[in-house]
C-alpha cells in the first residue's frame, strides 16, 4: 500500500496544484513511484487520458511531472459548471449526470463516494506514494458534513496533511489559525506542517512570522516558498487569466516585432491553457480580451473553447464582438477557433434536445461552411494525424472534448485529417478557408505542436510584414519539462524535505535533484 501526503489550502487559489506538482517531481527525482490524486475537482479546464477519459487538467499535469500517463482514477469526480447553478458531473472520466448543487450534495455520499474509494484503491495498489490535492478550504462549515474533497479523503488515505496559505493575499495568520481552529481535534492531528506560499521580498523579514505561526498553532512551518514568475506550467483556476498570463502578456507586449494575438475571454471559457504556448513563446504577445476594442491592433484573434457555445455566441453579439470580428476578418486579420470557438465560426449551432439552451438554432459567424449539432454523448479522445490545406502534411496531435458534431457544406475544406489513438479510422477534423485566414479545429492542445505553431505564426508575420525571429524555434515540450525541474528545484530549496520524509516515514532512494 502507498504512503499518502495531502496538500490542503486555507482557501482556493493558494497554490495547491502547483505545490502538488512540485512534490510529485521531487519525489520521483528521489526514486519513488508517485501518482497524483484529487477526489473531487471543479474546473472547466480538463484533459483527456490515453483511454479517452476526462479528468481535471491539474491532475494530468501532475501525472506528467511524475513521468506517467494520466488516468481517470487520478481525479474520479470532475464538476464542470454549466448554467443555472448546475454542473455536469464527470465520474471516473465519463459523464454521469448534470445536477444542481443541492442534488449533488445530497447524493454524493452514495455512488459518487463509492467511485472515489474505488479510484483511490486502484492507485494505492500501484504506487509507493500518492500526492493528494485538496479542494478550496477544508472548513466551509455549511458544507463540511457533506464535503468529500478534503478531510474525508484524508481519512480514506490515512494521509499526513500540509496546510498551505497564500501570504501574497494578506491575512495569513487569520487564515492559518482560523482554519486549524475550525477543524476537529482528530482532523487537526493530521496536519503535520504549514507551508507559506507566494512570498515576495526578503525571506528574513518573515522570521518572526514563522515563529508566531508556530507558537499560535503548535505546528512547524516547513516551507516559505517564494513567488515564482514565468513558471511555464499549466494552471487550473481561471483566476490565472488575470495573474501570470497578464504579466507575461505585458512583458512581451513591450517588445518590438511581436505577433499580437487576442484570445477572446468568453464567459464560459474552457481549456484556457490551450494558449499557454502562445503566452510563453518569446516571439508572441498573446493576451485575453473582454472588450471588442481590445482586438483592434491584433494580428490574429482566437475564439477558445466554451462550456456553453450558444450562450457565449449570444454574448459575442450583445457585447459587440461580432461586428468587430467581421470587420477585422474583411481587413485580413487571421481568425482561429478551438472546439466551441470553431463551432461559433460556422453557419449555425443547433441544439434540438436542449443540451445548452432553450433556443434550438443559433446563428454563427458564418466564416466557415459548417453546421454543428449538439448531442447528448460527449466525445473524449486522444488523436493524431496531419494538417491539410496550406499546412498540408505537418503532423499534429491533441485531444477532443466536445458534445457536438460539425458537418461541412459547400466549399468545405478540413483543417486536418486525424484518427483516434491508437488505431481509429482516419476522419476529417475542423475546417479552414481556402486562403488559410480562417481556421477551426476540435483539437485541444493544437498550439503545443511546435512545427504547426511556428508555421502558423510565420504565416501571420508574412501577412503583416513582420520579420521572423533569428533565434532557433522555441519548443513547448522542452519548456514544460524544464519548468517541472525548475519548480522542483526552487521548492526543494525552500521546503524542509528532510522533515517531510520523516513525516511520511521514508527516505530518498537516490541523490536528490536527479531528473526523471
Amino acid at each position: 500500500m502507498a504512503k499518502s501526503l495531502m496538500v490542503m489550502g486555507t482557501s482556493s487559489n493558494v497554490g495547491k496544484s502547483i505545490l502538488c506538482t512540485a512534490l510529485c517531481r521531487i519525489l520521483v527525482q528521489d526514486g519513488y513511484s508517485v501518482a497524483p490524486f484529487k477526489s473531487q475537482n471543479m474546473s472547466l479546464n480538463s484533459a483527456v487520458t490515453p483511454t479517452g477519459r476526462e479528468i481535471g487538467r491539474a491532475q494530468a499535469v501532475q501525472a506528467d511531472a511524475c513521468g506517467i500517463p494520466a488516468n481517470e482514477h487520478m481525479n474520479p469526480v470532475l464538476l464542470k459548471p454549466t448554467r443555472h447553478n448546475e454542473s455536469q458531473v464527470v465520474l471516473q472520466g465519463r459523464v454521469y449526470q448534470t445536477k444542481s448543487a443541492r442534488a449533488y450534495f445530497l447524493e454524493r455520499t452514495g455512488e459518487i463516494w463509492d467511485a472515489v474509494v474505488e479510484s483511490f484503491q486502484y492507485l494505492d495498489l500501484r504506487h509507493e506514494l500518492l500526492v493528494i490535492e485538496g479542494a478550496g478550504s477544508p472548513v466551509e462549515m455549511n458544507l463540511k458534513s457533506k464535503e468529500i474533497a478534503n478531510m474525508r479523503t484524508a481519512e480514506l488515505a490515512d494521509a499526513d496533511v500540509l496546510l498551505v496559505a497564500d501570504i501574497d493575499r494578506g491575512g495569513i495568520f487569520a487564515a492559518v489559525v482560523g482554519t486549524l481552529q475550525l477543524l476537529t481535534e482528530h482532523e487537526r492531528a493530521r496536519v503535520k506542517g504549514i507551508i507559506v506560499n507566494k512570498f515576495r521580498g526578503d525571506r528574513s523579514l518573515f522570521d518572526d512570522g514563522v515563529r508566531l505561526l508556530e507558537e499560535y498553532t503548535g505546528i512547524p512551518v516547513l516551507g516559505v516558498i517564494p513567488h515564482i514568475p514565468d513558471l511555464g506550467i499549466e494552471e487550473e483556476d481561471s483566476v490565472a487569466l488575470d495573474e501570470e498570463r497578464y504579466r507575461l502578456s505585458k512583458r512581451n507586449g513591450e517588445q518590438p516585432n511581436m505577433v499580437h494575438i487576442a484570445v477572446v475571454q468568453l464567459p464560459h471559457i474552457s481549456n484556457f491553457t490551450d494558449f499557454d504556448p502562445l503566452f510563453l513563446d518569446p516571439g508572441v504577445h498573446a493576451y485575453f480580451c473582454r472588450k471588442p476594442d481590445d482586438i483592434e491592433h491584433a494580428h490574429a484573434f482566437i475564439l477558445p473553447g466554451s462550456k456553453n457555445t450558444i450562450d457565449d455566441m449570444r454574448w459575442l453579439r450583445q457585447s459587440g464582438f461580432v461586428e468587430v470580428i467581421t470587420q477585422k476578418h474583411r481587413q485580413g486579420t487571421v481568425v482561429f477557433g478551438v472546439c466551441g470557438g470553431y463551432q461559433m465560426l460556422g453557419q449555425e449551432v443547433r441544439d434540438p434536445s436542449g443540451q445548452e439552451s432553450n433556443d434550438p438554432i443559433c446563428s454563427g459567424l458564418d466564416l466557415l461552411p459548417v453546421v454543428t449539432t449538439l448531442q447528448s454523448e460527449k466525445t473524449t479522445v486522444l488523436v493524431q494525424g496531419q494538417l491539410e490545406g496550406i499546412f498540408a502534411s505537418i503532423p499534429v496531435s491533441g485531444y477532443e472534448i466536445h458534445m457536438g458534431q460539425s458537418i461541412g457544406g459547400n466549399g468545405y475544406q478540413p483543417f486536418s485529417t486525424v484518427r483516434t489513438v491508437p488505431d481509429g479510422e482516419l476522419r476529417p477534423d475542423g475546417a479552414m478557408s481556402s486562403d488559410g485566414t480562417v481556421m477551426g479545429t476540435y483539437l485541444h492542445g493544437i498550439f503545443d505542436n511546435d512545427v504547426f505553431r511556428q508555421q502558423w505564426l510565420n504565416q501571420i508575420r508574412d501577412r503583416v510584414g513582420l520579420v521572423a525571429p533569428m533565434t532557433p524555434d522555441w519548443s513547448m515540450t522542452t519548456t514544460r519539462s524544464e519548468a517541472f525541474d525548475r519548480l522542483a528545484s526552487i521548492v526543494r530549496q525552500h521546503m524542509n524535505m528532510d522533515v517531510i520524509y520523516q513525516i511520511i516515514g521514508l527516505i530518498p532512494k537516490r541523490a536528490e535533484g536527479v531528473s526523471c
